[in-house]
């Protein structure tokens, strides 16, 4: 493999702007070639609510990336996230006129541009739409149905939906920082792809990924997304409530919240006091571990609340929608002290923290496997595999044919076109929304 493919992961959060340069090694590691962080200061609750200040923030990070790497960043791979976010199920079928040939991959294409066309909410746009089991004909539960035979061809999709203007700003800001969006992804797919082994995604597994504005929700079964969600709160409110709750501001209660702060009440004594310095030569001001940890306890029990109903709303606690795996906890806000024993105590599953360091390079610094990155490290992944699947199907195109019998002939001339197929099956499916996006952008200039 040829390690010159470099992608750039660009991560828009609430708390944090990361922008991640990086390829894969002759292992097929990640190698994080630079990383560039800046403070996100036009953005609430994952959407951009600052034109101005979110483009220079991405231009610090994006910066600060070059400055370290040597690089030169021009394509990013952008996640997506807000509270704007949304998902639902649609069941769709196709009759196909020639039953009597096999189902190819632009069947499927047919199928996935019938669900492109369902009429939306005023102002609502259809991000992703992924596709779990087919049906053809009365057969059901089929994970593949390229190469069969059938007339009728219909499958269960996971539609994600969000608003046009939030998606339409993120993209008016990446272009103004002089960058171009070479795709555009959902976050907690992208957490996911970090984080997650395939075993878990098989067995049933649930990612909550505790960001700074919003906690975001993925959950898989039989190796499919199976439901996404996006809860309004993250890190940032419980950092308000220390600083309502405790009379400070912002810059301490997130100090207090990082170096002392713990889920669990009970861990802490009475006597155990942290002394905050006071404003312009007041009197320093005395805080009790316990306050605090009951402060940021009553919050983290709302927001794992708030989850555990999504998890139970998509069948959780039925036999069929098991989640043998349980809880994977990942973002900058699964840090917090004994936050994963409050987790496993309120919903009654296994719970792990999740590192992205399973895919990075055995050399890469250490703070690269913090929960924060694993968006960022996720949206590279993604911008790497892309980039793979372009050069395979390059490479495919490539390949002349010679000294061939017609038997033989008509087999090789096959095979390129069944990976064109497949690549405008993965096209339909993962890059079709980049691709509109980027029409809808140059036509509102």
């Amino acid at each position: 493999m040829e390690n010159n493919k470099i992608a750039v992961g660009l991560d828009i959060g609430t708390t944090k702007i990361v922008a991640m340069i990086g390829r894969k090694n002759e292992y097929g590691k990640l190698e994080v070639l630079g990383i560039g962080k800046a403070k996100s200061l036009g953005v609430k609750r994952g959407v951009v609510n600052n034109i101005t200040q979110t483009i220079q923030s991405i231009q610090q990070a994006v910066e600060e990336a070059q400055s370290v790497s040597g690089q030169q960043i021009g394509d990013v791979v952008v996640g997506i996230a807000g509270q704007h976010i949304r998902s639902l199920h649609h069941s769709d079928y196709i009759t196909r006129e020639k039953s009597e040939e096999v189902i190819n991959a632009n069947d499927i294409e047919n199928l996935v541009s019938q669900v492109h066309k369902l009429v939306m909410l005023p102002g609502e746009e259809i991000i992703h739409v992924l596709p779990q089991e087919f049906k053809v004909d009365s057969q059901p539960d089929i994970k593949e149905p390229i190469g069969m035979y059938g007339g009728r061809l219909e499958a269960n999709f996971h539609v994600v939906v969000g608003q046009v203007s939030s998606i339409r700003n993120i993209g008016r800001c990446i272009k103004s920082a002089g960058l171009s969006l070479s795709d555009i992804t959902l976050e907690p797919l992208a957490s996911a792809s970090a984080v997650l082994s395939q075993e878990e995604k098989e067995a049933g597994v649930a990612l909550i990924d505790i960001g700074g504005g919003t906690t975001d929700l993925a959950i898989f079964k039989d190796g499919i997304i199976r439901h996404t969600a996006v809860i309004p709160f993250g890190g940032n409110v419980i950092t308000e409530d220390i600083k309502e709750g405790c009379s400070i501001i912002e810059k301490q209660a997130e100090l207090l919240k990082i170096k002392f702060g713990s889920a669990w009440p009970g861990e802490n004594k009475d006597t155990e006091i942290v002394s905050i310095p006071g404003l312009r030569g007041r009197e320093p001001k005395e805080i009790t571990l316990k306050n605090l940890s009951k402060i940021i306890h009553a919050r983290v029990q709302e927001i794992i609340e708030h989850v555990y109903l999504e998890i139970k709303n998509y069948g959780h606690e039925t036999q069929k929608g098991k989640l043998i795996a349980g809880i994977v906890l990942t973002g900058g806000g699964a840090q917090l002290k004994h936050l994963r024993q409050l987790v496993e105590y309120i919903t009654g599953m296994d719970v792990r923290i999740g590192y992205p360091n399973e895919h990075l390079a055995g050399d890469s610094d250490e703070a690269l496997s913090s929960p924060a990155f694993a968006t960022a490290v996720g949206l590279l992944m993604e911008g790497l595999q892309k980039q793979g699947q372009t050069d395979d199907i390059c490479i495919e195109e490539e390949k002349p044919v010679v000294n061939t019998t017609v038997e033989e002939e008509e087999i090789f001339e096959e095979i390129p076109e069944e990976k064109e197929q497949q690549a405008k099956k993965s096209k339909s499916i993962f890059d079709k929304f980049t691709e509109r996006f980027k029409e809808f952008l140059d036509n509102a200039e």
